[in-house]
């Protein structure tokens, strides 16, 4: 295992966290394995026995799924700080998802046996662990319902708010998203094809409230896009 200074910093927004004085929270770090990721490999892919939770220390992992027709849908992208896999590991069950570094990224791994120490140990650690899971579900029902309700071009607008809160810069130009997005990313995200991503980023692009390039948005008027959203 690898030596492991000042990781604190790197992982000061996990929620699984809160809660524990310094010194434990160092033993539950020191107690995973690091594991640095090059960009676009793959630490576990669908169907693979499910054997470790995943902390995010540094970097984006993008879950994603193949539908019966074989085309990926994009679940989740697991950022600095949080969390995944866990419902998986504690049930015995495959991976459901694929996870892949979307820019180099540093993992912490636990076991089953040494995740189950931790959350008797440490019960603040299963308390935080459970919120964390209820919220997941929560994120995953509203997806679910705006997919059921709303119209493409409304999914579209909540995909990039809700990507730009969890990885998104102020800068001059308005709120970048801190990491290679592509239309189709988009496109796989929202549940609907890239043709109509592109023209709706063109039109939105016309009304001032995005700039985009190569895999890269800016939402230069996060105000209208979110209203849009909203009503539609």
């Amino acid at each position: 295992m690898n030596a492991m200074p000042n990781i604190f910093d790197e992982t000061d927004l996990s929620e699984i966290f809160k809660d524990l004085a310094d010194q434990e929270y160092a033993d539950v770090l020191k107690s995973g394995r690091r594991v640095i990721m090059p960009q676009k490999s793959i630490l576990f892919h669908q169907g693979d026995p499910a054997v470790n939770v995943v902390l995010v220390n540094r970097g984006r992992l993008k879950l994603s799924k193949l539908n019966e027709q074989g085309k990926e849908v994009i679940l989740r992208y697991i950022s600095t700080g949080e969390l995944t896999a866990a419902v998986a590991v504690l049930k015995n069950w495959d991976y459901p998802v694929t996870a892949e570094a979307i820019e180099k990224t540093e993992v912490t791994l636990w076991d089953k046996p040494t995740i189950l120490h931790l959350m008797q140990k440490y019960p603040a650690v299963t308390a935080n662990l459970l919120n964390t899971i209820l919220e997941r579900i929560d994120d995953l029902q509203n997806r679910y319902l705006e997919v059921c309700t709303e119209h493409v071009n409304q999914r579209i607008a909540r995909t990039l708010l809700r990507i730009m809160r969890r990885a998104g810069t102020r800068t001059r130009s308005g709120i970048q998203i801190d990491m290679p997005l592509s239309r189709q990313n988009i496109a796989d995200y929202a549940g609907t094809t890239l043709y109509t991503v592109s023209r709706t980023l063109s039109a939105w692009e016309k009304k001032g409230w995005i700039k985009s390039g190569r895999e890269q948005i800016i939402i230069t008027d996060p105000h209208s896009l979110n209203k849009f959203a909203e009503i539609g």
